[in-house]
Formats: structure tokens, C-alpha cells, sequence
């Protein structure tokens, strides 16, 4: 995969992210942002061409080098600006791949609708609606990622795969463990379940592992198996995975209002099939609390299936109460970002079972966590990933930072020019730089655990871990030229 040329416009926290984990991976970044002590910041930060100057103006981008860039990215605080941008940049210049950042719902959830209804004719005939290819909106990237944890059961942040019952689950280690003090090449000694550990976070850093690679206490570990092992490793582990049936979800703006929908919605209206399976079960309680009467009222109206509230979910009284500190989980999902934080971890010290926070970004996770949050889903973090997918190119399916963003997972389509193509695992192996975790055979839906003598061929898909510093020579690897 050779470097891309890509221009961002916009400087604040999501285009530093983009610019710096691209340019890690030796691609030319030039970023635009109007503001000047922004673009300062900026400049001090990234090794690239930063640029103080509106974005939206044509002669700017050429000037950047936009006529010969493989992407643009708009993630300006302006939905306006950041789609103009993609449409003017698309009338000029439309073999751009363009991304735009759009905070309105109504437009997000207005152009989805029409890409489907016309759908062959924007593959075929149609440029696409406001010249941009990949709208992403940061509240829907946020709440699928909070009801892909509650689906997994809460016990941390979940990678599945489409079609595919095994997963990626982060696990934490505790002092009872069966696994404290063992080296994983002896691993298997302690039990008959069915895994691969994908990586290992020790003292705070974040590594994939070898053969030599021991396990202790405090520990978090990333372990590829079956969804139906995940308790039984959790146990191994030294905790529990409980069975979510009461449920309170605090906030009822439009992460919550999505976040509910997702979990609430008929299986048979889901487009998706990733949550069927919990969507299956039925709670037998689901509260939705949230400060403001008319969010309560709306959601109130919206949700006939839901116990909804007008309340202050800080208040004890009225917790214990309403026996909201006898719940299995709490998702805190409100706009309040630090709230969530405390409201989780006061919320699990009142006796609820297990907590998902929304936070703004990954180190605000780290902190999260250490507080006792179970589960913490950086809302920035997510934008950046579901960017990052879609610059990868059509062999990249989708990708996923992993903590801080120290690893990635990615899962990509061996292709005619593949490097790997019709070698063995065994032949291919590169300890330290990546780990091929699954592999799903061209034709097929299902994925399988690799092992040594696993053959690739074109077509087939392959699920990997690497260095984010990596990333781009390990794809270029597996995926080939495209």
C-alpha cells in the first residue's frame, strides 16, 4: 500500500489525531484551519505542512496540493463548511475520496435515507450527495460502539466480526486468576477453552505478545475466542460476567435516544446483524433518567417499553428509591462527558453491577477505568476509527485502535498482489511487528482462528494485529497494491 497524499481541513483534537496517526504511517498530510492559534498548536505538534487559511476556498486547497491528493478530510466545528468543502472539492476534483465530520442528525439520517433509496444509480450514475463519500456522525459512531459493549455483556471494549461468533474481549487479570504468574507458551496447561491473546497490557504500555510473555496480576488482556467461552475465561480471569436483564441508561439526548433505539428496536426492524443475538433477550427492566423534562417527555413518548424518569442521577435518594442501585448496568451516555465518569463509578459503589461511560476521549478512558468504570467508550476516539476504516483502501475492511492507539486491528482482503498469497501462516510469521489472529476463506461467512499451517489465498479475508507505527508496510503486505 503505497503513502497517501491526504489534506485535512480542520485542526482541533480530530484533525491533530488524523494528521499524527497518519503521518506515523509515512503518508503526506497537510492540514487547513482558519484560526491562527489553532494552526500554531497545531504545528508544534506534527511534523506536516499546517496552513492558516479557510478551507473552503478552492485556491487554498490547490494550493495544498489538493489536485493531486488521494483524500480530503473535513472535520471542521462547521457541518456546513466541512460539506461545502467536500462539494466543492468534488466538482473539481472527483476522484478524491472525500470525508466529511457532520454533527447534524437530520442531515446525517436525511442522506443515508436517500444513498439507499437510490442506491444504484449514486454507484453508477450519480456523484454522491454533497460530493462527499463517507459521512460520519460522531453520536451514532459513539452509541454503536456503547450497545456493541452492552451485546458483549460489559465486561470491556469488544471487537466482533460480522457473520462470526468469535470475538476480540479485553479482560482484566486480577490476584485469583488461574493465569497470574503464567507465561502463555505454558497457558494452555490451565485450561481447555479455546483462545488466542491478541495483546497485553502491562504497567501501561500496550504489546503484542510472544511465547514468553507473562501474565500477572493487573493486567488486561485482549483474548481472541468463541462469545459463549467469554464467561468461562472471565472466570479463569478472576472475575465474572453477569446476565444484563435490568438495565438503566442516564441521559435521553440523542446519543441515548440512538443508544436506546439500537437496543430497544423490534430484531426483525434491525439492519444489522451484529446485535441480533442480544436483541433476542429481553430485559426485564430498562429505565431511562434524565435531568431534562422535556428530553424525559420525548423519550417517554418514544419508548413505551421503558421505564422513563425525570431525575437527577446523582441523587441517592432517589436511586435507592427506585431501586436503580440494584441494577445489572448503568450506561451513562449523557453530553456531560466528566459526569458520566463520576455518575458511573458513584453509581457502581451504590451497588450497580456494571458501567459504561461515554467520554470524550481515550486518556479520559484510561482514567475512566481506573476509577471502576467497566466499560469507557471514547466518543473522539470513535470518529477517528471509523475515518481511519475508510482510508485504508477497498481491501481494508475496517480497522480499530486498541487503548491509546499503540495497536491496531485491522481486517483486510488478500488480493491477486498479496505478498502472502499461498504461503502458511508458519512461513509468513513476524513476532513483534504483527499477529494474524483469523482467517475467513474466499465464498465463505465464517471465520476460524489461524494457526501455522493456515494458507492464504486472494479473496480470503484476514483479521490481524499490528504496531500502529506498522500499520501501513504490514497492509501493504497482506493487501497488496491496489
Amino acid at each position: 500500500m503505497v503513502p497517501m497524499r491526504i489534506v485535512i481541513v480542520g485542526a482541533g483534537f480530530t484533525g491533530v489525531q488524523l494528521a499524527k496517526l497518519l503521518i506515523n504511517e509515512k503518508n503526506q498530510v497537510a492540514l487547513v484551519d482558519n484560526d491562527e492559534e489553532t494552526t500554531r498548536h497545531a504545528s508544534n505538534q506534527l511534523d506536516c505542512t499546517v496552513t492558516c487559511a479557510d478551507g473552503n476556498n478552492l485556491e487554498t486547497l490547490e494550493d495544498v496540493g489538493i489536485a493531486k491528493a488521494d483524500a480530503l478530510i473535513c472535520v471542521t466545528a462547521s457541518d456546513e463548511v466541512n460539506m461545502i468543502t467536500c462539494s466543492l472539492v468534488d466538482a473539481v476534483y472527483p476522484d478524491v475520496l472525500k470525508i466529511a465530520r457532520v454533527r447534524n442528525y437530520a442531515y446525517y439520517v436525511n442522506t443515508a435515507k436517500a444513498e439507499l433509496k437510490h442506491a444504484n444509480t449514486f454507484s453508477k450514475t450519480h456523484r454522491p450527495l454533497y460530493g462527499i463519500n463517507y459521512m460520519i456522525h460522531p453520536d451514532v459512531e459513539a452509541a454503536e460502539a456503547i450497545v456493541q459493549a452492552v451485546e458483549n455483556g460489559a465486561v470491556g471494549n469488544v471487537v466482533s466480526f460480522d457473520n462470526s461468533d468469535l470475538e476480540i474481549a479485553r479482560i482484566a487479570v486480577t490476584k485469583e486468576s488461574v493465569f497470574n504468574g503464567v507465561a502463555l507458551k505454558d497457558i494452555r496447561t490451565k485450561t481447555d477453552v479455546k483462545f488466542l491473546v491478541a495483546y497485553i497490557e502491562q504497567n501501561g504500555f500496550t504489546s503484542l505478545p510472544s511465547g514468553d510473555s507473562v501474565i500477572s496480576a493487573g493486567d488486561t488482556i485482549g483474548v481472541l475466542l468463541e462469545k459463549n467461552d467469554v464467561p468461562a475465561l472471565m472466570q479463569l480471569c478472576g472475575s465474572e460476567q453477569k446476565q444484563l436483564r435490568k438495565v438503566a441508561l442516564i441521559g435521553a439526548g440523542r446519543i441515548g435516544t440512538i443508544i436506546a433505539e439500537k437496543l430497544l428496536e423490534d430484531e426483525k426492524k434491525s439492519r444489522s446483524k451484529l446485535f441480533s443475538r442480544f436483541r433476542a433477550k429481553k430485559f426485564s427492566d430498562f429505565t431511562i433518567i434524565d435531568s431534562d423534562d422535556e428530553l424525559a417527555k420525548a423519550a417517554a413518548a418514544k419508548f413505551e417499553q421503558a421505564r422513563v424518569m425525570c431525575a437527577d442521577a446523582s441523587d441517592e435518594a432517589f436511586l435507592r428509591e427506585e431501586g436503580i442501585n440494584t441494577y445489572d448496568l448503568a450506561i451513562c451516555a449523557t453530553h456531560n462527558h466528566e459526569l458520566n465518569m463520576v455518575l458511573a463509578a458513584y453509581l457502581e459503589s451504590l451497588g450497580v453491577g456494571q458501567s459504561i461511560s461515554l467520554v470524550s476521549s481515550a486518556p479520559f478512558g484510561t482514567i475512566a477505568e481506573k476509577l471502576g468504570v467497566d466499560v469507557a467508550i471514547p466518543l473522539r476516539d470513535c470518529v477517528v476509527d471509523s475515518i481511519m476504516s475508510h482510508l485504508r483502501g477497498k481491501a481494508v475492511k475496517e480497522i480499530h485502535t486498541v487503548t491509546t492507539g499503540e495497536l491496531e486491528i485491522v481486517e483486510c482482503e488478500i488480493t491477486s498482489t498479496s505478498k502472502v498469497s499461498g504461503k502458511y501462516v508458519k512461513d509468513i510469521s513476524d513476532p513483534g511487528s504483527y499477529l494474524v489472529l483469523l482467517n475467513r476463506k474466499a465464498g465463505t461467512t465464517e471465520y476460524s482462528i489461524v494457526n501455522g499451517n493456515t494458507q492464504f489465498y486472494p479473496g480470503d479475508h484476514v483479521v490481524l494485529i499490528t504496531n500502529s507505527e506498522n500499520s501501513t508496510k504490514v497492509l501493504s503486505y497482506f493487501a497488496g497494491k491496489e
